[in-house]
């Protein structure tokens, strides 16, 4: 019964696509969600993902894919908020607020105007029963990218998301670090939209990472403890809505959300059984 519950899934390749897809995004987004908390960029992440709205209604009107818009868009967005950020001193909420709102509105309004064809709540909620095989490859691609450039920056990346003050005392570029985090952030981001959308991206980029944050000590374990539960939520998630029926992205983000549920129990015990014993 249980190995006919796995593999029955894996008969049809849209399922089998989407798996991947599901996993990648899973562990790309989770793994980058711990520096997003120690950063607290939540805020920005969202911005990240609503802002591309407008690229992706302009890539379409001309053929372009969605996972095709993934790179171009993610390291315009990342650029133009890194941008904005450093060279205006209205305050770093006021100014992702305002691309946030202002990209967000005018990709709507080109999406009118340019009359594309774009199914909006597959873009808000995801549809990644229909991601196709150029999809997948584009998906583990940016996978690659995104997870070796953490690999060979992690100890600058990781020394400026604790003490931005005290690396750029150690002269480490930190405008350059600050520019590449937001643009392996937001070709994570982008490159998992269609697999959860717009509006739940942010849930998978947060929930396993925070979710590890309760269980864990040090900050490199709480990575490898929120990869994993990244990849249970996707993969999982997708499993119940297929046998029950339900929207691959909430079902995914609603897992993820029980997995944090777990883990903040367990850690109210834990604290509670030591101050008994003590």
């Amino acid at each position: 019964m249980g190995i006919e519950f796995l593999i029955e899934p894996l008969k049809y390749d849209f399922m089998v696509r989407a798996l991947i897809t599901a996993f990648l995004s899973g562990i790309m987004l989770s793994v980058l969600g711990s520096f997003t908390i120690n950063k607290n960029m939540g805020f920005m992440a969202d911005a990240m993902a609503h802002a591309t709205l407008p690229i992706i209604a302009v890539g379409v009107f001309f053929g372009f894919s969605i996972s095709s818009l993934g790179a171009p868009a993610a390291i315009i967005i990342a650029l133009l908020l890194g941008f904005i950020i450093k060279n205006t001193n209205i305050g770093e909420d006021t100014s992702i607020g305002i691309v946030f709102s202002s990209f967000f509105a005018l990709g709507f309004v080109l999406i009118s105007v340019l009359d594309v064809s774009i199914n909006l709540e597959d873009l808000l909620f995801g549809q990644i029963l229909a991601v196709s095989t150029l999809d997948v490859f584009i998906i583990f691609g940016l996978s690659i990218v995104v997870l070796s450039t953490l690999f060979f920056f992690f100890k600058q990346i990781l020394f400026y998301s604790f003490d931005p003050i005290g690396a750029q005392v150690r002269d480490l570029n930190v405008t350059f670090l600050n520019y590449l985090f937001l643009i392996i952030l937001s070709l994570s981001i982008v490159g998992s939209l269609q697999t959860v959308g717009i509006v739940l991206v942010l849930s998978m980029l947060l929930i396993p990472a925070a979710a590890a944050k309760l269980v864990s000590q040090t900050f490199v374990k709480s990575i490898k403890i929120s990869a994993f539960f990244g990849g249970v939520s996707s993969v999982a998630g997708l499993y119940l809505s297929y046998y029950f029926n339900l929207p691959s992205g909430p079902t995914m983000s609603l897992v993820a959300s029980g997995i944090f549920g777990i883990s903040f129990i367990s850690k109210k015990l834990q604290l509670n059984r030591k101050l008994i014993n003590s």
